[in-house]
C-alpha cells in the first residue's frame, strides 16, 4: 500500500494516479499533495534555459530611459540599488537579492538539480533542492516589474519616460519564472530519483503502522519515525519542526518593534529646487492621492501598509489559536496562513520603487531623491514577517493536543 503525509496537517493518504496536467489536494486542509504537471522535468529544463538565457539581457540593458531637464537617464534593475549600497547597504542588498540574486540562484538549482538527477548524484540532488526549497520565497521579478510601472508613472509629471530594450527581456523573463515557480519542486525531482533507483530505496511496508510514519519535509517519502535521516534523500527527519513556536514569535514581535519607526520616520526624502520634502508611507499616499494617482495610491498603501499589518495580525491570531489549543476554524486558518505565505513578498514593492527613483532622478543636481531611515525599518519588516511565515510549522495548526 502507498501511503504519503499530507506536509501541512499531517493527515495519511493514500497515494492515487493522478492524470498528467491535473493534481490532488488533502481533504482535510485543502493542500496539494499530488501534482502530475502538463510539462516534463526536460520542459522545466528547457524553460529554465531559455530564462537564463534571457537573464543576461535582463539584468544588464536599460529597462526605461526619462529625459529630466533634457539629460536622458535610464536604470537597469539593479543600477538603483547599487547606488544605494553606499549610504543604505542593508536596502540596497536587499533589493539586489530579491530581485538578481534569488532569481538567478533558483535557475541555475533547476540545473543543478536536472544535472544530479541525470549523474545519479543523491548528494548533490540534496543540496540543489534543498536551495530550491528555500530561495523560491525570495524570487520578485514580479514585484519588481509592478515596482518599475509605479516609479514611471511617478516621475512622468517632471520627466518623459522612453521603453528600453531591457523591459521586454525582463518581462519574458518573468513569464518564464512564473511558469517554473507554479510546476518546479523539490519533491518531483526525488519522485524520479526513486522511480530510477533500481529498487535501492523501495516504498516501506506501512501496512498496520500507519501512526507511526512520518514524511520528510523535502522529498515527501513516507517512512518509519524510527528513522533518523530520510532513507531516500537524507533529511533529518523531526515530529515537528524544532522550536517551530518559538521562532516565529521572536520574529513576528521584532517585525511588531519595527513597523512603528517604518511607519512614521520618514521613507523617502525628494531634494527639488533647494526643498526638502520628507514623506512617509502615509504622507506618500496622500500626495499621490493629491495628484489624482489614486490606483498607484491603492497599490502602495496595500502593499506597503495594509499587507505588514494583516500578516502581522494573521500570524498572531494562528500563534495565539495554537498556544490556546482553538480546535475550531482550523481551516480557516490554514487559508490565513497559506495568504500569508504568498502575499508577503509584495510589501518589498516600495523598497523596489525607492531603489528605482534612486537611478532615475539625478543625484546631487536640482532633483535628488534618496531613502529615509524609514526605509530600513520597513525593510527589516518585510524580511522578519517573511521569515516567521516560513518559520511557523503548519501541521501544529491541526494537532490533536492530547496528553503526551
Amino acid at each position: 500500500m502507498h501511503v504519503l503525509r499530507c506536509a501541512s496537517c499531517d493527515l495519511l493518504l493514500n497515494e492515487i494516479p493522478v492524470a498528467r496536467g491535473f493534481s490532488a489536494r488533502c481533504p482535510h486542509c485543502g493542500t496539494r499533495v499530488i501534482k502530475n504537471s502538463s510539462i516534463s522535468l526536460s520542459g522545466e529544463l528547457a524553460i529554465a534555459i531559455a530564462a537564463l538565457t534571457l537573464f543576461i539581457p535582463a539584468q544588464l540593458y536599460p529597462l526605461v530611459t526619462i529625459k529630466l531637464f533634457g539629460v536622458p537617464f535610464s536604470t537597469t534593475v539593479t543600477s538603483g540599488s547599487l547606488i544605494l549600497l553606499d549610504t543604505f547597504p542593508f536596502v540596497g542588498s536587499l533589493v539586489i537579492f530579491c530581485v538578481a540574486i534569488a532569481p538567478l540562484l533558483y535557475l541555475l538549482t533547476i540545473l543543478t538539480s536536472n544535472f544530479a538527477l541525470y549523474t545519479r548524484n543523491a548528494k548533490a540532488l540534496y543540496y540543489s533542492t534543498r536551495i530550491l526549497k528555500y530561495i523560491r520565497h525570495w524570487v520578485m521579478v514580479d514585484v519588481f516589474l509592478v515596482s518599475l510601472a509605479v516609479g514611471c508613472f511617478k516621475v512622468r509629471d517632471f520627466a518623459e519616460v522612453d521603453v528600453d530594450a531591457g523591459l521586454l527581456s525582463f518581462v519574458l523573463l518573468q513569464i518564464l519564472t512564473a511558469a517554473l515557480l507554479s510546476r518546479v519542486s523539490p519533491k518531483r525531482y526525488w519522485d524520479a530519483f526513486g522511480e530510477n533507483d533500481d529498487g535501492r530505496n523501495p516504498p516501506e511496508d506501512v501496512s498496520g503502522k500507519e501512526i507511526e510514519l512520518i514524511s520528510c519535509k523535502l522529498c515527501g517519502f513516507t517512512q518509519h519515525k524510527s528513522h533518523q535521516h530520510c532513507c531516500r534523500c537524507g533529511t533529518k527527519m523531526e515530529h515537528r519542526v524544532f522550536q517551530s513556536i518559538q521562532k516565529t514569535w521572536a520574529c513576528l514581535l521584532a517585525a511588531v518593534v519595527f513597523i512603528f519607526p517604518a511607519n512614521f520616520y520618514p521613507i523617502s526624502i525628494l531634494l527639488t529646487n533647494g526643498k526638502r520634502l520628507e514623506d512617509t508611507i502615509f504622507s506618500g499616499v496622500a500626495s499621490l492621492i493629491k495628484q489624482g494617482m489614486y490606483g498607484i495610491a491603492i497599490i502602495i498603501f496595500t502593499a506597503s501598509i495594509i499587507v505588514p499589518v494583516a500578516k502581522i495580525i494573521c500570524l498572531a491570531y494562528i500563534l495565539l489559536c495554537i498556544h490556546f489549543r482553538v480546535e475550531s476554524g482550523r481551516k480557516l486558518r490554514m487559508k490565513l496562513y497559506r495568504f500569508v505565505r504568498w502575499i508577503g513578498k509584495w510589501s518589498m514593492m516600495d523598497l523596489c520603487v525607492i531603489a528605482i527613483m534612486v537611478s532615475l532622478i539625478d543625484r546631487g543636481n536640482l532633483l535628488d531623491f534618496t531613502p529615509g531611515p524609514g526605509a530600513i525599518a520597513f525593510g527589516l519588516v518585510v524580511v522578519l514577517t517573511m521569515i516567521a511565515a516560513e518559520s511557523l510549522d503548519s501541521r501544529l495548526i491541526w494537532d490533536k493536543y492530547e496528553q503526551r
